[in-house]
């Protein structure tokens, strides 16, 4: 039947308006897929693709390369006088509505779901100044508290325990602690290095959730620092978390209520940072008399962390993050790439609600 030739085209169609349906109702979305099929689907990717021993994206950009092959060797066989042109967009389309399909429905209909912070209750709010130098100071005292555990002095943290186990204890604490977010925890999420290193942070990413094969990824130059809470945020996706904002919180959550020194001090790390770029913005003069009294092993950390950073500049973060922002709001993300900065915010919202 001629229908059969356009059924991946027809296939991504049928996704949309389930996905224009599924924003409508979100408390089906959650009830249906994010805790109930995509559950199933973590179980299975985990089960097989999980357990190569190299990042499975490889096997994708292969079945790319199969798939263009195949499509070359189907064009030239088309006798001569037929429209060459009708294959080509029919074959386009096809593909087009595949990629569509099995992204939403191996991930993307998680977009569609209830968001964590209206599940938990959450009251966000933009912090005034006064709120904001509190919390700042609370952070400054847990990190120097939580440093003592890691190393004695003030010179930088830049080794940190092998990667391996570093992917294992974010996983194992992301199981004993996402029930305090009220999430379900299934399968056995990974999150690889992805080579070359460099690569991923020239394309202005540090990390990345890749739903058709539900493994996510980090730059392997990444800097030790950095690593726990990357790893972390990553993970959070893989378990149907799609807001990059609500990503990071699920980290510091998960981090903050570690028995691990190492997860808690890169939590409160990254929450330090961008609280203390909050507190600049807001306060420019207040914020140079505050950093002159940053604890020194913190600032050397901090120092370490950037100057990493510098060694790897994207080609153009002006495009990688107009990119970034464009897909979110695409997928109703309404904050964009703005939504990365939201975490002092939402750590405020939850102190306020479950610590008082």
């Amino acid at each position: 039947m001629a229908i059969t030739k356009w059924a991946w085209a027809l296939l991504g169609i049928v996704s949309l308006i389930i996905r224009w349906v599924a924003s409508k109702f979100p408390e089906w979305a959650e009830q249906y897929y994010s805790r109930g099929f995509f559950l199933f689907i973590r179980q299975l990717v985990d089960k097989t693709l999980g357990n190569l021993p190299f990042p499975s994206v490889f096997l994708f950009i292969l079945l790319l390369g199969f798939l263009f092959l195949f499509f070359i060797r189907k064009l030239t066989r088309i006798p001569k006088g037929k429209p060459r042109w009708f294959f080509g967009i029919r074959s386009l389309l096809n593909f087009s509505g595949a990629l569509v399909f099995f992204f939403l429905t191996l991930w993307g209909f998680n977009y569609q779901r209830i968001p964590i912070i209206q599940q938990l209750g959450l009251q966000v709010q933009p912090l005034n100044l006064e709120e904001l130098k509190k919390e700042i100071n609370y952070s400054h005292e847990q990190l120097i508290s939580i440093r003592q555990q890691l190393q004695t002095d003030t010179s930088a943290i830049e080794e940190i325990v092998d990667y391996s186990v570093l992917e294992r204890n974010v996983r194992e604490n992301l199981f004993h602690n996402l029930g305090l977010l009220d999430l379900k925890y299934s399968g056995n999420p990974r999150t690889r290095m992805f080579p070359p290193p460099g690569f991923m942070r020239k394309m202005g990413i540090l990390g990345i959730y890749f739903p058709f094969t539900g493994e996510s990824y980090i730059d392997p130059t990444l800097h030790p620092l950095e690593q726990p809470f990357t790893v972390a945020h990553e993970m959070a996706h893989s378990f149907g978390v799609t807001d990059e904002g609500e990503a990071n919180f699920v980290a510091w959550v998960i981090g903050t209520h570690s028995s691990d020194p190492l997860l808690e001090y890169t939590a409160y790390l990254r929450l330090f940072l961008y609280q203390v770029r909050d507190y600049y913005r807001m306060d420019p003069e207040g914020y140079q008399g505050w950093i002159e009294n940053l604890d020194r092993g913190i600032l050397n950390d901090i120092r370490s962390i950037q100057e990493r950073n510098a060694q790897y500049p994207p080609f153009s973060i002006e495009l990688s993050r107009k990119t970034n922002d464009l897909f979110l709001k695409s997928q109703g993300v309404k904050a964009g790439v703005m939504s990365y900065q939201e975490l002092p915010m939402l750590v405020y919202a939850w102190k306020q609600k479950f610590e008082g």
